[in-house]
């Protein structure tokens, strides 16, 4: 799994951060989206398929 995330199309929820807090951070700036992990561990997948299904900006990419 590879993930990606647009921070120009994020708006600052967290709830990527709240839900797969291994791979995502956000920026002390604006509190846009950090891929920490772009190809998170297998323990951590389902959070991040989480994470990007609860994006209300749907910023978060997933690619096999």
């Amino acid at each position: 799994m590879r993930v990606t995330a647009d921070a120009e199309r994020c708006i600052g929820s967290g709830m990527c951060v709240l839900t797969a807090g291994e791979v995502f951070d956000q920026s002390e700036d604006d509190g846009t989206v950090i891929v920490l992990r772009p190809e998170p561990p297998e323990h951590s997948r389902d959070a991040v398929r989480r994470a990007a299904g609860n994006c209300p900006a749907a910023a978060i990419t997933l690619s096999p």
